[in-house]
């Protein structure tokens, strides 16, 4: 996200705009927490993680009364476009705000869930993953030492997107995730069963923490009970939403924020900035209110097949 900021401050100010930074997202809206801010304000935040201008949850936005009155704090501090930097919530706030009050809205995917329609990417996803790949090829070691089975526990209450790809790219033996059409536990069974059978000693699960089965603490518990398993559960927890964001994740910020701003110059306004098919492109911001993406069935089906 602050490669993002930090992008739009910098071609704002290459164009002869004036940027204003808003902290605490709508909250601070709401109470007038905003001031300018200059190039030289977003000097040396391109390596550092989470947002420069912090964020909180709002939950008086989805009050018509709300947003009448953060945009007339829009309106009477001479602000003309807003560039929201969030995931499915931020938007569908900034897609109201300029459908009941005209506000010129652009916004910037930032959210390690990467769950938002009309994107293939969402800043803060590419670093959380290799957050989480980096801890499990750790606890992999363990795991082959002691003959045990592992269930990790990654973010993603209601999108399996971090966990599926987590999965992969670690090579582990299973992964349970919200959008799964399987029974996940008995599943689950069969596969360390089978792994068993074939002379595998150790497994790693990668388990969403919004998994409908359970979180990663009460499958193994439910494991421990009906097959006596030598297994050890670590929730990574918060540690995959901070740290220093990985190149990708700098230069699609970087990207979509100097394109958000350019578009914005050029009178455009109601979009997202997106990836699709590797390239950069603009979505409706109305986009959001589409169904979620879901992760694509094949990379359940290869984490399973590449672990045998």
């Amino acid at each position: 996200m602050n490669a993002a900021i930090r992008a739009v401050v910098r071609q704002a100010d290459a164009l002869g705009h004036e940027a204003w930074g808003i902290r605490r997202g709508y909250q601070g809206l709401l109470d007038g927490d905003l001031a300018p801010l200059s190039s030289r304000a977003v000097a040396n935040i391109l390596q550092r993680g989470g947002t420069m201008l912090q964020t909180a949850r709002c939950l008086d936005f989805h009050k018509p009364e709300t947003r009448i009155r953060a945009a007339g704090i829009l309106q009477e501090a001479g602000i003309e476009a807003l560039v929201v930097i969030g995931g499915d919530g931020s938007f569908r706030g900034a897609e109201t705000l300029m459908r009941e009050h005209g506000v010129a809205c652009a916004g910037i995917p930032g959210t390690i869930d990467n769950d938002l329609p009309g994107t293939e990417r969402t800043l803060g996803f590419d670093t959380a993953l290799n957050t989480a790949v980096e801890a499990i090829d750790r606890i992999r070691d363990t795991a082959s030492s002691h003959g045990r089975v592992f269930l990790v526990e990654v973010m993603g209450r209601s999108s399996g997107m971090l966990a599926v790809h987590t999965a992969l790219a670690c090579g582990a033996e299973a992964v349970l995730y919200p959008e799964s059409h399987e029974d996940g536990y008995n599943t689950l069974v069969a596969r360390l069963k089978a792994h068993w059978e074939a002379g595998k000693r150790s497994s790693i699960v990668v388990v969403a923490e919004g998994d409908m089965v359970g979180r990663a603490m009460a499958v193994g518990e439910q494991l421990k009970r009906d097959h006596g398993l030598d297994l050890r559960v670590v929730v990574l927890g918060h540690v995959q939403r901070g740290g220093s964001p990985t190149a990708l994740d700098r230069i699609w910020g970087s990207r979509w924020g100097a394109e958000a701003v350019r578009r914005l110059d050029r009178g455009e306004r109601g979009f997202y900035m997106a990836e699709v098919a590797g390239a950069l492109v603009a979505q409706p911001l109305s986009k959001v209110l589409d169904p979620q993406p879901v992760p694509p069935g094949d990379l359940g089906a290869l984490v399973s097949i590449l672990s045998r």
